[in-house]
């Protein structure tokens, strides 16, 4: 079983790319696991009642068939988007876990990005101007 511990330490703060970001306070190497995060599995006729809300901007498609809705913990809901980005997200519809891994070395203090397509090569239009 995955240890949902945390293994880095992590932190929010300000970020240049959109509101709040994710950070590291030490250097992250590539491939490293940098956090397991719980989901909160919701039916799909909860996302109706989330886009009345503010969790609008923060859940995920969940599922086998993206027919659900995921409200992930931990920090995962706050990793910014970038189409070249730092790491790489992995679900686990089994367990109801999102695992965030560097793709690359990440120095200290450096927001730490997310490619919201779900693959960080593909880049295509999203929901929001970037």
């Amino acid at each position: 079983m995955t240890d949902i511990r945390q293994h880095v330490p992590l932190y929010v703060d300000t970020s240049l790319v959109s509101g709040r970001g994710v950070y590291c306070t030490e250097d992250l190497h590539s491939g490293q696991l940098i956090e397991v995060a719980p989901v909160i599995r919701l039916p799909a006729k909860d996302l109706e009642h989330i886009h009345a809300t503010t969790l609008h901007d923060y859940y995920f498609i969940w599922g086998k068939e993206d027919k659900q809705v995921g409200i992930v913990l931990g920090y995962g809901s706050l990793y910014n988007h970038d189409s070249s980005p730092t790491a790489e997200y992995v679900p686990d519809f089994e367990r109801d876990i999102l695992t965030f891994y560097a793709l690359k070395a990440i120095p200290a203090n450096t927001e730490i990005t997310v490619n919201y397509n779900g693959t960080p090569s593909v880049v295509k239009k999203l929901w929001f101007e970037s």
